[in-house]
């Protein structure tokens, strides 16, 4: 049954706008849980731009729903999640400039410091999964640095889809999605979990939903944005339910 991880940081933005306690995430987390996630995860930044220290331990102390702390592979993030103790904390690149994360993180330039955040977080008790580029030497990094879950990074595959005029059946797209598949496929075959996240909407996610072996899709920004209008309970379960039309 493939499951929806609901990346809750962009109620923290809002609410940073104004540096108040108001939308809070902890309350975004509990409807998106009423709405169907599988998951909740958030992002605690170095520069601490939409989620706080404050967040994640309330978060980990008040929800009764699986958490996935994304975090840079920083000894202070490793310190913080070896603390408060998520059930997933996924290892991703991050950079002070850019908006979002803009792409997947380079194992296999950086194996050896890896390896010891890594072996860390296990210790801990800790699921550690990595955001990476669909990438054959990628997934094999992953695989020796003793990650047991890759997140494929669905970017690239979201800006061609929106390019072509939404067309899964352009070439383009098509080539993305297989892209995808192929590293999945790698994933799965070196015993780790595959997933797959970023820049998915109520437009292109059924397409990855569809995917052989994808486990879990992380999604956030999208869902946000449409609970403005319909609220977070409700996003959620749209965004569910066509991802589970698309798996059958």
């Amino acid at each position: 049954m493939i499951e929806l991880g609901v990346n809750i940081d962009h109620v923290a933005t809002v609410r940073q706008a104004r540096r108040t306690y108001e939308p809070d995430p902890v309350w975004a987390a509990v409807e998106a849980h009423l709405g169907g996630a599988d998951g909740i995860t958030c992002h605690l930044r170095e520069d601490r731009r939409h989620i706080q220290d404050e967040d994640v331990r309330r978060l980990r102390e008040l929800t009764h729903i699986r958490l996935n702390l994304e975090m840079a592979s920083t000894e202070e993030m490793v310190d913080i999640a070896c603390r408060i103790k998520p059930e997933m904390a996924m290892l991703v690149p991050e950079g002070r400039a850019e908006i979002t994360t803009e792409g997947g993180l380079d194992i296999a330039s950086q194996e050896s410091r890896l390896k010891v955040a890594v072996k860390r977080l296990a210790d801990a008790g800790i699921r550690v999964s990595v955001f990476i580029d669909a990438e054959p030497k990628q997934v094999e990094a992953a695989a020796r640095i003793g990650a047991t879950v890759c997140e494929i990074h669905t970017g690239p595959y979201a800006h061609t889809f929106h390019s072509r005029g939404r067309d899964a059946e352009s070439p383009a797209v098509v080539a993305e999605l297989k892209r995808i598949q192929t590293a999945g496929d790698a994933i799965r075959k070196l015993g780790m979990r595959f997933n797959a996240g970023h820049a998915l909407n109520y437009f292109n996610v059924q397409p990855i939903a569809a995917l052989n072996g994808v486990r879990e899709l992380h999604i956030g920004h999208a869902i946000v944005s449409r609970a403005v209008f319909v609220g977070m309970r409700e996003a959620v379960r749209e965004m569910k339910q066509l991802m589970l039309r698309a798996a059958r």
